[in-house]
């Protein structure tokens, strides 16, 4: 199943990141978070991902044109255009990757509907490219597919800084996006969707057409919008003390979110 992942965004509240390259391109460890994010879902044998590019997006155009050889024991001759040979092979190797230039400054539902023409099944995977858990993706899909619905987000509960949704068993009666942090109750939206292409008759490629505020609300309102409950580790990379902790959890062989 093709996985969309929006790494598009400016990272504003990471400026002191985000000045050079891309959020999505932040590194735990040694890799950008991107790349954990695909990690996660090769994993579980979805290999196929667009990317909706953006702000410097040129800047993950290159980290992954030059992939091989960044990650690959090389040997050549110089001089002779034809003498290189390649050794040994990364685990990424079978990975499909589009790179898809959706606007500087597109709101997420301009994103992906700029991102429809690669779309080539009824049933798509969704999530955000600063965004990292343990989710089981393959029974995420098992849940969507199980209620017929248009879309499946991941319900999680970081008493954090995101958008309350009003749950009536699995079902969304109302998305809520970005309340005040004392408003927080509930469970809030963690990404990972699972979406159906129908998804593409709520947004239009208009710069303006956002994805929370706008398809999710009226999915909600129509009953076509339903939450997979996650309660195992979530996090995300917002500012620069998250990208501390997440990199502490990494160094101390902490992060939960290594599944491979």
């Amino acid at each position: 199943m093709q996985t969309v992942i929006l790494c598009g965004g400016l990272g504003t509240r990471l400026r002191e990141e985000t000045e050079y390259r891309p959020k999505p391109m932040v590194n735990i460890g040694p890799w950008p978070i991107l790349w954990h994010i695909m990690k996660i879902y090769a994993h579980y044998g979805h290999n196929e991902f667009i990317l909706a590019l953006g702000y410097k997006g040129e800047i993950i155009k290159d980290y992954f044109y030059h992939y091989e050889i960044m990650n690959n024991d090389v040997t050549l001759e110089l001089g002779s255009h034809g003498a290189f040979q390649m050794h040994n092979c990364h685990e990424e190797a079978g990975w499909k990757v589009t790179l898809a230039n959706t606007g500087e400054h597109t709101l997420k539902g301009g994103r992906i509907k700029r991102i429809e023409k690669y779309i080539k099944d009824d049933t798509f995977m969704l999530t955000y490219g600063d965004g990292i858990a343990d989710v089981d993706i393959n029974k995420l899909v098992e849940f969507h597919q199980s209620h017929g619905r248009i879309a499946t987000l991941t319900g999680i509960n970081p008493r954090a800084r995101f958008g309350e949704l009003r749950v009536e068993g699995h079902q969304i009666k109302a998305f809520r996006e970005k309340p005040s942090e004392t408003d927080i109750k509930g469970l809030v939206s963690g990404g990972f969707f699972v979406l159906n292409r129908r998804i593409f008759d709520y947004l239009t490629e208009d710069e303006e057409c956002d994805f929370e505020i706008g398809a999710l609300e009226k999915l909600a309102g129509e009953g076509e919008l339903m939450m997979y409950p996650h309660d195992g580790f979530w996090a995300c990379m917002d500012t620069l003390r998250d990208t501390e902790h997440l990199n502490k959890l990494w160094n101390e062989n902490q992060a939960k979110w290594k599944i491979w």
